[in-house]
């Protein structure tokens, strides 16, 4: 039986049963050493659990949805960049379709003047992919310059090319409009108000020991500094990676996309609006900043999940998938960077994410039934 064949055969039996066994037998097929999974909807959360260990030592201890700290890469994009945004767009600090040159004075160059904060969310701005910022500059002053002088490849909006440097200008972009620095203006404006309290860049000393592993270094276990080499280049804190979150601080953000009442324990934190402008559907499967459900494929948000379902990875091995239509949402927190014992590790994650996802789908149906709602 492969490895597939089987993880989709335990995906037929009941939404809890599955999930354990999908991420157990990803664990055994050396994919990642533990991870945390976390399944609600705008109401609750349902489940909460995690799984193996922090190494690939039964001696370690097992992933914690409350307390163990995971590096999120990449979901740094929508968990703040994202919503920082979002933020400053409702109070009409920040103009979608300004020129970056306007918060950023030094965004000069040929062709550089179209390029707006929209086509950066879009990813259609012209810049390219990725610039080795750790080989490239020596601090993050340098790291910067090179960034924001970046000339484009191509021409601008002709194309979607989902880039780093796009979601490091926005961070910038939040702290020209804010005035305040990225990190600062996020704590204050977006995670302190959602309860996200385990929620940061830069761990602390002390904090680092509730960090999953990234790596090991001459037979000593790295944790809790950032994976991203042009995050560590930019002092930890940039706009693309650097953000370390646990399970249940995550629910409590993707609870803002599903709850009416924003999860904030007062007023909306985000307007309906923006939410709907942020989160609809645009070329190559995408929204502003958010990958929307590719329906045709299995791969990360699974088959159940509706076209409306939007979410995001991250290359250390987490991802947040949210269905508004049918009211889920699913978390798979792993620290599969840490020395996988498997080939193509990402792409047999991405393959039990979809079956996380649809198990969490099903987890979700059962409970609206179990409820009585005539909404179901």
């Amino acid at each position: 039986m492969t490895f597939l064949f089987a993880l989709a055969v335990a995906a037929q039996i009941h939404p809890v049963a599955d999930i354990d066994t999908i991420v157990r037998d990803g664990i055994r097929a050396g994919v990642f050493p533990g991870a945390v999974v976390v399944v609600g909807t705008g109401d609750a959360v349902l489940f909460a659990k995690g799984y193996g260990h922090m190494t690939w030592s039964a001696e370690t201890e097992t992933p914690s949805p409350d307390a163990t700290l995971y590096d999120l890469a990449s979901l740094t994009k929508v968990v703040a960049t994202t919503p920082a945004v979002m933020v400053l767009v409702d109070r009409g600090s920040l103009d979608l379709d300004r020129p970056v040159g306007s918060y950023l004075d030094d965004f000069v160059g040929e062709g550089k003047e179209t390029v707006t904060v929209r086509h950066l969310l879009e990813h259609t701005s012209g810049l390219r992919a990725f610039l080795p910022l750790n080989t490239l500059a020596g601090d993050a002053a340098a790291a910067r310059r090179l960034v924001v002088t970046e000339q484009i490849r191509w021409p601008v909006g002709s194309r979607t090319v989902y880039s780093d440097l796009n979601a490091m200008l926005l961070g910038w972009i939040v702290e020209s409009a804010s005035g305040l620095e990225f990190a600062e203006f996020l704590a204050r404006e977006v995670f302190q108000p959602l309860g996200m309290d385990d929620t940061q860049f830069r761990l602390t000393v002390e904090e680092r020991s509730r960090a999953a592993p990234i790596n090991v270094w001459r037979s000593h276990v790295i944790r809790g500094v950032v994976h991203d080499q042009n995050a560590e280049r930019l002092d930890g804190v940039s706009g693309h990676a650097g953000l370390f979150s646990t399970g249940l601080d995550l629910a409590q953000y993707a609870r803002l996309y599903l709850d009416e009442s924003g999860a904030t324990g007062g007023g909306r934190l985000l307007r309906s609006e923006t939410v709907e402008l942020f989160t609809r559907r645009r070329a190559k499967n995408r929204g502003y900043g958010w990958e929307m459900r590719d329906t045709t494929t299995a791969d990360n948000a699974g088959e159940l999940m509706s076209a409306r379902a939007f979410g995001h990875g991250g290359f250390t091995g987490t991802s947040l998938w949210i269905d508004p239509e049918l009211n889920v949402f699913v978390i798979l927190l792993t620290n599969r960077v840490f020395a996988p014992r498997t080939r193509r590790s990402i792409s047999k994650l991405k393959e039990i994410r979809g079956l996380v996802a649809d198990a969490a789908v099903r987890m979700a149906e059962r409970s609206c039934r179990l409820s009585g709602s005539a909404a179901c």
